[in-house]
């Protein structure tokens, strides 16, 4: 189950058009799993057990299946006292986000969930990194749901990855040098730092994010991450933590049943917007007859590792 948990999440990135965190991760994930920086036999080894917050040390297992099980346990947990947080220390890198606040979504609660990874990101005015992407995602049983899956850096890693893979310029102002130079040469930015997004303010949110996961669940500090994507760190431990709230909302409300959730869909509509995520599929529910593109380079990398392992 843990596979096919994964293979899901994989899979799911690339189905919501987000293919820097699909199968372009895969050969990156397969290194790393036979160099040791993963742990294909991890287990989930309770820290903590309350009723309305568990702590998880993952093992240096693969991330995508932990924050399921964590996003899962913290669902069942909040169906019962209205609210509960899962936190998973010691694990590695899980894909987009946004999918972990379906299984919340799934039974009518509200998700939030965030993640960290490398620094790649100074502290406003400063000129070392010292901060990941810091991602954080949120969920809200809207009809269609709301699903709110960003970077507090201005662009994901994996996109800057995808474009080096592409040969591609970088948008200004998504890139520093490891100088602290602006760039739009994907190559230095990944060996240098990423924009905060919406500058001091992104900043501000990346230091919750990090404080969330890193610092308070730990074992590690995003300074302290190896690089998914330094093959010369492919044998290092992450050692990433996540943390996941459910909220069951219909316990929010404090004048019993209402409107108001469809009542602001209609407005968004009416006002010519959408809510956030509204078109992705749900990733609990994918259909096997669907079709996702990748690249020429990532299918070509996927045929070499198929036939290195033989499958």
């Amino acid at each position: 189950p843990q596979a096919s948990i994964t293979a899901r999440c994989i899979v799911a990135s690339d189905r919501w058009g987000i293919g820097s965190h699909g199968l372009m991760r895969l050969p990156f994930y397969l290194a790393r799993l036979q160099a040791g920086g993963i742990n294909p036999a991890a287990e989930l080894k309770t820290i903590t057990d309350l009723p309305s917050l568990v702590v998880f040390d993952g093992d240096d297992g693969l991330g995508h299946w932990q924050l399921h099980h964590a996003a899962e346990l913290a669902s069942e947990r909040a169906m019962v006292n209205g609210v509960a947080a899962v936190g998973v220390g010691r694990s590695n890198h899980c894909g987009a986000l946004g999918i972990y606040v379906w299984p919340m979504i799934n039974r009518g609660l509200v998700g939030i969930a965030f993640s960290t990874g490398p620094a790649v990101m100074p502290p406003w005015g400063g000129n070392k990194a010292l901060l990941s992407t810091s991602p954080i995602a949120a969920g809200i049983p809207t009809n269609p749901p709301t699903v709110v899956d960003l970077a507090t850096s201005a662009v994901a890693r994996g996109k800057i990855q995808a474009k080096a893979q592409a040969g591609a310029e970088l948008e200004p102002g998504w890139a520093f040098t490891k100088d602290g130079a602006p760039t739009t040469d994907a190559k230095e930015a990944l060996a240098g730092m990423l924009a905060p997004l919406g500058g001091a303010k992104g900043y501000a949110v990346a230091v919750l994010v990090e404080s969330l996961t890193g610092m308070l669940i730990g074992p590690t500090l995003a300074k302290n991450i190896p690089d998914m994507f330094a093959a010369s760190q492919d044998g290092l431990p992450q050692q990433i933590s996540h943390f996941v709230i459910a909220i069951d909302a219909a316990k929010l409300s404090v004048d019993g049943p209402h409107s108001r959730t469809q009542e602001f869909e209609d407005e968004v509509k009416v006002a010519g917007g959408r809510l956030p995520g509204s078109g992705r599929v749900n990733p609990e529910r994918l259909d096997s007859n669907d079709e996702i593109t990748i690249t020429d380079q990532v299918a070509e990398q996927l045929k070499n590792w198929s036939q290195k392992l033989g499958i």
